[in-house]
């Protein structure tokens, strides 16, 4: 596992990473998302498949991305927020997770990746990005 906490960070977790992995999986974090040009760059630097949280690294050139729609989750949070400032305890509040996932892959950039998509997948995908 590599961990990055700065912009240069990244540039050698990177580095050390198309040298011991063949994939990468970007876990869902304010600071990956931030900087998502960058993440989406690199891995196309050093030509590393990844998969992302959500539709916004695919949309500026990553591979591909499963996850819980970003305004899914800010509603979630919304209505969480609303129940506390009405009184009620967080202590009391279930803890839930996104039940809507989606899929969205970018066909240039697997390409690019010299990567074939299955037919089957990019069936399921909910957007196919060429």
């Amino acid at each position: 596992m590599l961990t990055a906490g700065t912009e240069s960070d990244l540039d050698a977790a990177f580095a050390m990473l198309h040298q011991q992995a063949s994939g990468l999986m970007v876990v869902a974090d304010p600071f990956f998302f931030a900087r998502r040009e960058q993440v989406v760059a690199l891995a196309a630097r050093y030509a590393v498949p990844t998969v992302y949280p959500n539709r916004y690294f695919p949309e500026v050139g990553g591979l591909m991305s499963y996850g819980t729609p970003v305004l899914t989750s800010y509603q979630q949070i919304g209505t969480y927020a609303g129940k506390i400032l009405k009184g009620v305890k967080p202590a009391g509040l279930p803890v839930q997770q996104g039940t809507n996932v989606e899929l969205v892959i970018n066909l240039k950039t697997a390409r690019a990746l010299g990567l074939t998509i299955p037919a089957s997948i990019l069936a399921r995908a909910d957007e196919v990005i060429e």
